[in-house]
């Protein structure tokens, strides 16, 4: 290949602040609608905070849990939930030593036309609340829900 047409940079498509703002209003709706008090974190495409909210009542240590599931999410691009299963494997179970790895549901990548723009991190409620609130967020944005 040649030196002078070879790329050194990647573009590398991120939330925006609005629409990161959208999200957090659609969690807040959808945690509000299920019953359940709420932080919410998200992150840009390199797992840095973008925007967050914590309604009055949630725990204080939601907020950390909701950032870190953000940036779980985001940095493998996969839901936080299908940690549990990945650190079972003795091969990647040192990973879940890692402080910032949340191995509970409620943190998803954001996906847009296929490519991860951000990470979603909500905790407050239990794992299945949280992960009801991130994905009718993300429907309602019309972001993509992986499986």
């Amino acid at each position: 290949m040649n030196r002078e047409t070879q790329a050194k940079s990647l573009s590398a498509p991120t939330i925006t602040r609005s629409a990161a703002a959208e999200l957090i209003g659609a969690v807040l709706a959808a945690a509000d609608e299920i019953g359940f008090p709420v932080a919410v974190a998200v992150t840009d495409n390199g797992g840095h905070l973008k925007a967050f909210e914590r309604t009055d009542d949630a725990p204080f240590l939601a907020a950390e849990v909701a950032v870190d599931k953000a940036w779980t999410a985001v940095s493998y691009r996969v839901p936080t939930h299908v940690w549990n299963s990945y650190v079972t494997d003795p091969h990647v179970a040192p990973l879940a030593q890692h402080p910032r790895l949340m191995a509970v549901g409620g943190g998803y990548p954001i996906t847009e036309n296929g490519v991860v723009v951000g990470g979603l991190g909500i905790s407050g409620g239990n794992y299945e609340q949280d992960r009801q609130a991130a994905e009718a967020a993300l429907d309602a944005l019309g972001f993509e829900i992986p499986a």
